[in-house]
Order: C-alpha cells, then sequence, then structure tokens
C-alpha cells in the first residue's frame, strides 16, 4: 500500500483558533456561558464556573470541555482544573498578589491546542491531571504558558480515506520564576509525576529563600545553590553507579559537537519518550546523518535503561492520567486490555527521560546558574536551552528537518512557501 506526505515542506504553522477566537467559538457552543467573564477571575473564575456548572461537568459534552478549556487555555482541562495565563506581565501581577512564584511553561505551538509539541501533549496527560501535582500547582504556583515557535505538523496519506497526523521534533520546558519573572530554576523536559512534584517542591522551598534574602545578596545565593545542586547531582549520580556496577556510563553533561543546524534525528534522541512518537516519520523524512556517533553517545540506552529502573516508581502514573489516556488512546473501548501494555510502556519510557533529562539536561542548567549574567533573563535562558540542549535553535527555521546533503528527487525539494 502506498503512502505519501501531504505536508513534504512541514510549514510550521499554527493550526487552530486565536485566542479570542477560541472563546467565541466556545462560547458560541454555549452562548449562556460567558467564557471571558470567568477567565477574567484567574483561578478563582476557574472554580467558580466548576462549581456552577458540576452537574453538566461530570459528563462534560464537547462543548462543555471546550469552554473549560478556553477558560484554562489548556486542552483537556476537564482532568486538570489548572489555570493558565498566556500573557507574561498578567501572571508576574498575580505572582506579586498572592505571593506565589511563576512556573512558566515554554513549547512549540500552543497549550490549549490538541497539536502542540509532544512533550507538551505528555505534560497535559502524565502530569497537569496528576491528582497531587494538580492540587500543589493550584496552591503553590501562578500558571504561565508561551509558545516558542509553531510546532510542525506532518499528515500521512494512505490513499484510502485513511490519514495520520502528527507533530515532529520540539521540545518543553517549565521555567521557576520570581514574582519579577527572574528564573531560578527549570525543569527541562518530561519528567515522571513524582519526580516532576519533587521539582516543584524543591522550587517552591529554592523561591522562598531566595525571597528572603535582602536584594544584594539574591544573586550569590543562587549561584551558590546552584553550585550545591551541581554537587548532590554528582553524588547521586556516582552512587547509582556504585549501585548497579556501571564502570563506562554513558556522556553525562556534553551534547554532540553540532553546527548551528543540527539534525531532527540527533535532537530527536534527547527526549526518549517523544522520540518514540517521532521516529517512524523522522526516520523517512531524515534518512541518513552525517555524523551518526553522536546519536549513539546520547542514545546509550541500555545502560541508561538500567540506571532508569532505580527511579521507576518516579514514574508511576496515577488514575486520574490512566483515565485520560485511556478516554484518547481507547476511544470505543474504556476497558480495553491493550491498556496496561500501553500505560506500562510509557512509565518505562518516561523513567528514562526523567534521568537522562536530569544527569545531562538540568545538570548543564544548575551550571549556567554558577555564571553571572547568563540566567537571568528567561528569554535569553530560553534561547540556550533550545539552542544548546534541545538542539533546536532559533536560527535554523526548519528545525533540523532539512537535511542539505541528501537528495530527495522532489521539485525544490519538496520545500512551499507560503506568505502569511
Amino acid at each position: 500500500m502506498k503512502s505519501k506526505f501531504i505536508t513534504t515542506a512541514l510549514t510550521c504553522t499554527i493550526v487552530g483558533a486565536s485566542l479570542a477566537q477560541t472563546y467565541n467559538n466556545a462560547s458560541a457552543a454555549t452562548p449562556q456561558i460567558k467564557v471571558s467573564q470567568f477567565r477574567s477571575q484567574g483561578q478563582q473564575g476557574l472554580e467558580r464556573f466548576i462549581s456552577t456548572y458540576a452537574k453538566e461537568l461530570s459528563n462534560p459534552s464537547p462543548q462543555m470541555r471546550a469552554t473549560l478549556d478556553a477558560i484554562c487555555q489548556q486542552k483537556d482541562c476537564h482532568a486538570s482544573k489548572l489555570y493558565w495565563y498566556t500573557d507574561i506581565e498578567q501572571a508576574k501581577a498575580a505572582a506579586k498578589t498572592s505571593g506565589k512564584p511563576i512556573l512558566s511553561l515554554r513549547l512549540l505551538g500552543r497549550l490549549d491546542e490538541d497539536l502542540s509539541c509532544a512533550n507538551s501533549r505528555f505534560f497535559r496527560v502524565t502530569l497537569y491531571p496528576n491528582a497531587e501535582i494538580s492540587k500543589f500547582l493550584r496552591q503553590n504556583y501562578i500558571l504561565h504558558w508561551q509558545t516558542v515557535r509553531s510546532a510542525p505538523k506532518v499528515t500521512v496519506d494512505f490513499g484510502d480515506g485513511r490519514k495520520l497526523e502528527r507533530t515532529i521534533t520540539g521540545n518543553s520546558i517549565h521555567y521557576i520564576l520570581d514574582s519579577a519573572g527572574r528564573p531560578v530554576d527549570a525543569i527541562p523536559g518530561l519528567y515522571g509525576p513524582q519526580a516532576f512534584l519533587k521539582q516543584l517542591v524543591e522550587g517552591k522551598k529554592l523561591i522562598n529563600s531566595y525571597n528572603s534574602r535582602p536584594s544584594a545578596a539574591k544573586e550569590s545565593f543562587l549561584r551558590q545553590y546552584h553550585a550545591q545542586r551541581l554537587v548532590s547531582v554528582e553524588q547521586q549520580w556516582n552512587k547509582d553507579l556504585t549501585k548497579l556496577g556501571i564502570a563506562n556510563p554513558p556522556r553525562l553533561v556534553e551534547m554532540p559537537a553540532t553546527s548551528n543546524s543540527p539534525s531532527a534525528p540527533v535532537a530527536g534522541t534527547i527526549a526518549v519518550t517523544k522520540m518514540a512518537v517521532e521516529a517512524p516519520m523522522l526516520r523517512g523524512m531524515s534518512p541518513s546523518t552525517s555524523n551518526p556517533a553522536p546519536l549513539r553517545e546520547i542514545t546509550d540506552q541500555a545502560t541508561w535503561q538500567r540506571i532508569a529502573q532505580l527511579y521507576i516508581n518516579d514514574a508511576k502514573l496515577d488514575k486520574n492520567s490512566i483515565a485520560l489516556i485511556n478516554s484518547k488512546r481507547f476511544p470505543q473501548k474504556s476497558n480495553s486490555n491493550g491498556l496496561q501494555g500501553v500505560v506500562s510502556n510509557f512509565e518505562t519510557a518516561m523513567a528514562l527521560d526523567t534521568v537522562r533529562n536530569e544527569y545531562m539536561l538540568h545538570r548543564q542548567i544548575h551550571q549556567w546558574f554558577t555564571q553571572p549574567n547568563i540566567t537571568s533573563n528567561v528569554n535569553t535562558l530560553n534561547e540556550r536551552v533550545y539552542a544548546q540542549l534541545f538542539l533546536t535553535p532559533s536560527s535554523d527555521p526548519w528545525l533540523g528537518l532539512m537535511n542539505s546533503e541528501t537528495y530527495s528527487a522532489i521539485e525544490n525539494d519538496g520545500v512551499h512557501l507560503q506568505k502569511r
């Protein structure tokens, strides 16, 4: 059976409604509800909406879910019940009023759309609906998200009415910010639920200690904190290796040497859970890489998997997340026997992502925080993260998906440029 790529050029376009359109569409579907009135009241407005329409939300219709998503500005908000700011200045104002830090998510695509980048979708399924995480976030953080760039999308048309739609490449990161928007730490990529919760708890303690210092002492305190975290991470790494008897560990911090335009297959290996979804597409679009050695060095999966097994409990999903996965993966078979296998495989991949993100990416972020004038601005820091850690720099408009060394035999190499 033949298949063909509909979007060979992968135009990076957000497919979906704008913020205002989302409000209007949801309101049109349920005209008795004025979304803007609830959204303008923040988390309190969301809770008032949930309380007012508790009966309708017990088994929400698609229209009711769309309304709730518009209030929250998050897809699948019925599962997480979390309110997200999309304007950082509004988030900072709310943080100052409440005395809470900001958890700022940077992602490809939009959090309120189904086809945002893979990791942000995994956040919506495994982290935000988790009962402990959802409660802790509501009580201790102001939530904000911001699009880094559009999420590239691919549609495979099988020619018989069946189509397969996916996103390709990209990664996501949560920044912990003070009320002025100054980063104090970051949580890169996907962590297992309990590991993510530990990061949130530690971040709250950090921000409290940071805020208690005099202004003149805050920066030195932050550098000292991250220097101590570097020591702790190194000690835990050595303990893990000793426990498992690993004499030749995989590379810990250094990312592979690349040009300004690293390849998507290499960048894809950084996030294991995401790679499981995207690898078939990436293999089809990028049949070769000019420098495969770095790929092997950062995907020593057998060794990493042994380390990940030490933390498998941190990646266990709670019943809320499993129910959401079930509703998405098996919409017609709520008790499908295949669900257990899907959950188990996903947890294993998350555990692997957790240890690699903590030991490789987070360790590098700690290192940056020990240096002056590198982490004070979240946008500048985010540019560095996407370029040097996620290997998807803003300087590459094709996100590593275009390889000048391969031949496609397609007119203009399959590139289509549309005026916007």
